[in-house]
C-alpha cells in the first residue's frame, strides 16, 4: 500500500511538471468580453450538471452497496465497480465532445442525456434486482480466483457501465452548452463553473446517499431517487426549451415517475446469503431486514427450526452446532482461562452469543460491546435473546456504536479479557482487524494477566490466508496457543487464538472446583448447551501452542497497516473450501501440552482421553 501511493504520488508530480512545461509554451490571456454566463436560462446547465453529479455519485453508492453482496464485498470486488464506472465516463465524456462537436444544440442534447440516465437507472434496479443475484456464481471453483473475476467483470459492467457512460457524456454536453453562441467566453471560467457545479453535486449526493438515504429509506427508494433527480436535471437543462419540446418532455417525465414507481426491491436472501442466493436451498423465513449506515442486516429461520444472522451477504451467526460452540468457546475459553475476570470488551456484538457467555460468570462485573452498526444490538436483543442470555439489555452490559480500532485506540480503560469476532477477512475493511498493529493496541489495554482470543475462520479461506492471520497474532503474542472448533461431522471448521502476557498455565484442579460452585450453574449448562460435557471436554479443543508451529508459519506473510496483504489474500480465496486440510496440517505439529496443563493425575489423563480422541 506505501509503494502503491508512492507512485500515484509521482504520477502527479509527472502531470504538473507536464503542465508547468505546457504553461511554458503557450500563454494565457483572459478574454476582454465576458458577462460570465450566469443569467438564469444558463444557470439552469449548472443545476443539470450539479444534479447529474450528484446521481453518479449516488448510485456508485447504492450500486456498490447492492454488487457487494451479489459478487461478494472483497476489495478486488469494490476495484471492479470503480474501474467500471471510471472507463464508463471516459468513454462517455469521449462520445460527448464528439456529438456536442458534430450535432450542435448541446443543451437539447444535455437534457435528453438526463432523460436517458432515468431510464438506464431503471434499467439498472431491475439488473440488480431481478436478474443479476440468480445469475450462478463459481462457488468453490478450483479453477483459481480470475475466472471468477470475468463474471464479476461482467455483471459489474452490466449494471454500471450504461449510466457511467451517460453521466461522462454530461460533461462535455454542459461545457457545450455554456458555451453555445459565446465564442469569446473565457473558457477557464467556463470549465471552472460546470467542474465546480458537477463537483459540488458530487460530493453531496456521496454523503446524502450513504449516510442518509440508504439508512433512512433502504437502496430501492434511493434508487427512485435516483430516477427523479435524474429527470429533474433534464428539465433544468431543457426549461428554455419547453415550449418546442412540451409534448415530449411531459411524456418523458411520465415516463420515468411510472418507471421509479416499478422499482423493485432487492431479495432479502441477497442481504442474506449473497453470491451464495442461487445455491441457496430449504424453506427460509425472514423474522428482520434492515439497511443499515454501515452494513445491511437480516434475521431469519431455516425449515422452522434455527435462527440465523445475515451480515454482508453472508451468515455471520446463528443457532447451529457448530456455530453455537464457536461463539460461547470464544467467551468461555478466556472466561475459564483468566483466573478472576472482572471486566471484558467485545469487539463485534453479531448474535451476542460471545459477549452472552461472560453473564453467566459471576466474577464478570462490566461487558463493553464495540460495534460499529447501530442496528445490530437492537434486532440481536430480540432474536437470539435466549441463546445470548439477554447481554444486550443486561445491567452490566454497556453497547458503544464505534469502530473497533478507533475505540480501542482512544478508550483510556483497560480490560481483562478482549475477543474479537469480525466479519471474515476478505470483506472489505475486516483486514484491519488482524493487523500487528491492532493486536498491539488490544495487548496495551489488558490488565496485567489480561487474556485476549481472536476468531480466524477455516472455511471460505486457504492455507496462505490461515498462516497468515496465526502469524500475525503469533508475533505480537508469541506464547499464543490455538484452539479448534470442528464440524459436526468432526472436520475443521474455525479456531480460536488465544494470548496473553507470558507463558499459558491452566490449572485443571482449580479450573473443576471453580466450574463446581454454586454460582456457577449457569456457566456449567451454557458450557453444556454449546456441547461440551464439561470445562475438561471444552479444554480439549486445544489444538497446538505457537512454539510448535513455527516451521509451519516460516515464511508466512505479516499482516501489517501499511500492507494489508491478508485482504488480499482472502479476497482471492473466498470460494475455497480447505478447512479440514489446513485444520489436518496445524495437527500435525501438535502435541500434548505437559508445560500448560497441570493438576491431579485423574484430571490430567482426562484431559489427554478426550484430547487423543478429538485429535491426536
Amino acid at each position: 500500500m506505501a509503494i502503491a501511493s508512492y507512485i500515484a504520488a509521482g504520477l502527479n508530480l509527472v502531470v504538473g511538471l507536464v503542465a508547468l512545461w505546457l504553461a511554458s509554451r503557450w500563454a494565457y490571456q483572459a478574454s476582454a468580453a465576458s458577462d460570465g454566463g450566469w443569467q438564469w436560462v444558463r444557470s439552469g446547465v449548472l443545476l443539470a450538471i450539479g444534479l447529474s453529479g450528484l446521481t453518479a455519485l449516488g448510485a456508485e453508492v447504492v450500486w456498490t452497496r447492492i454488487l457487494s453482496l451479489i459478487l461478494g464485498p472483497t476489495v478486488y470486488t469494490f476495484s471492479i465497480i470503480l474501474g467500471m464506472f471510471l472507463v464508463g465516463i471516459g468513454a462517455g465524456s469521449a462520445a460527448g465532445a464528439w456529438w456536442a462537436g458534430t450535432r450542435g444544440n448541446a443543451r437539447l442534447w444535455l437534457g435528453v442525456s438526463q432523460f436517458l440516465l432515468a431510464a438506464v437507472a431503471g434499467f439498472a434496479v431491475f439488473m440488480l434486482a431481478d436478474s443479476l443475484p440468480y445469475w450462478p456464481g463459481n462457488l468453490l471453483s478450483t479453477r483459481g480466483p480470475w475466472r471468477d473475476f470475468l463474471g464479476d467483470l461482467l455483471r459489474a459492467g452490466l449494471a454500471v457501465l450504461p449510466g457511467a457512460f451517460l453521466w461522462g457524456a454530461s460533461f462535455p454536453l454542459a461545457l457545450a452548452a455554456m458555451s453555445e453562441g459565446r465564442a469569446e467566453e473565457d473558457p477557464g471560467k467556463v470549465v471552472g463553473a460546470v467542474y465546480g457545479a458537477n463537483t459540488i453535486g458530487a460530493i453531496v449526493g456521496a454523503v446524502l446517499f450513504a449516510i442518509v438515504l440508504i439508512p433512512a429509506i433502504g437502496t430501492r427508494d434511493s434508487n427512485r431517487v435516483i430516477i427523479l433527480v435524474s429527470v429533474a436535471g433534464g428539465l433544468a437543462a431543457l426549461w428554455p426549451l419547453f415550449n418546442r419540446h412540451l409534448l415530449k418532455i411531459c411524456a418523458g417525465t411520465a415516463l420515468a415517475i411510472l418507471l421509479a414507481w416499478a422499482a423493485p426491491d432487492i431479495p432479502w436472501k441477497l442481504i442474506g446469503f449473497g453470491r451464495r442466493l442461487p445455491s441457496t436451498t430449504g424453506t427460509w423465513d425472514l423474522l428482520y431486514k434492515s439497511e443499515g449506515i454501515n452494513s445491511s442486516i437480516a434475521y431469519s429461520r431455516w425449515e422452522g427450526g434455527q435462527i440465523y444472522f445475515h451480515v454482508a451477504g453472508k451468515v455471520e451467526a446463528s443457532t447451529e452446532v457448530q456455530d453455537m460452540s464457536l461463539q460461547r468457546l470464544l467467551g468461555h475459553l478466556p472466561a475459564l482461562v483468566h483466573p478472576n475476570p472482572k471486566s471484558v470488551l467485545v469487539v463485534g456484538c453479531g448474535a451476542g452469543v460471545t459477549a452472552g457467555s461472560f453473564v453467566v460468570h459471576p466474577e464478570v462485573e462490566k461487558i463493553t460491546i464495540c460495534e460499529i452498526e447501530p442496528r445490530i444490538p437492537p434486532a440481536t436483543a430480540k432474536y437470539f435473546a435466549r441463546e445470548n442470555h439477554g447481554v444486550v439489555n443486561y445491567k452490566r452490559t454497556s453497547v458503544l456504536f464505534d469502530d473497533a480500532r478507533h475505540f480501542v485506540l482512544t478508550t483510556p480503560e483497560k480490560f481483562d479479557i478482549i475477543t474479537s469476532d469480525p466479519i471474515h477477512p476478505w470483506v472489505k475493511g475486516m483486514a484491519t482487524l488482524y493487523t500487528t498493529e491492532y493486536f498491539e493496541m488490544v495487548k496495551r489495554h489488558l490488565n496485567p494477566g489480561g487474556v485476549v482470543t481472536q476468531w480466524v475462520p477455516l472455511y471460505e479461506s486457504n492455507l496462505d490466508t490461515v498462516q497468515s492471520e496465526i502469524a500475525t497474532f503469533f508475533e505480537v503474542f508469541p506464547n499464543g496457543s490455538i484452539w479448534g472448533n470442528v464440524n459436526t461431522d468432526g472436520s475443521g471448521y474455525d479456531l480460536v487464538l488465544l494470548g496473553q502476557e507470558g507463558k499459558l498455565h491452566i490449572d485443571l484442579d482449580a479450573l473443576q472446583k471453580r466450574l463446581t460452585k454454586f454460582d456457577y450453574y449457569d456457566a456449567r449448562q451454557s458450557i453444556f448447551d454449546s456441547g461440551f460435557n464439561s470445562g475438561i471436554d471444552m479444554l480439549s479443543t486445544f489444538a497446538a501452542q505457537a512454539p510448535d508451529l513455527r516451521q509451519w508459519l516460516r515464511g508466512a506473510a505479516i499482516n501489517r497497516d501499511r500492507s494489508l496483504k491478508l485482504q488480499y489474500l482472502a479476497g482471492l480465496s473466498l470460494n475455497t473450501n480447505a478447512s479440514n486440510e489446513i485444520y489436518n496440517a496445524i495437527l500435525k505439529f501438535a502435541r500434548f501440552p505437559d508445560d500448560v496443563f497441570t493438576g491431579s493425575a485423574e484430571n490430567v489423563a482426562q484431559l489427554r482421553g478426550s484430547l487423543q480422541r478429538r485429535h491426536f
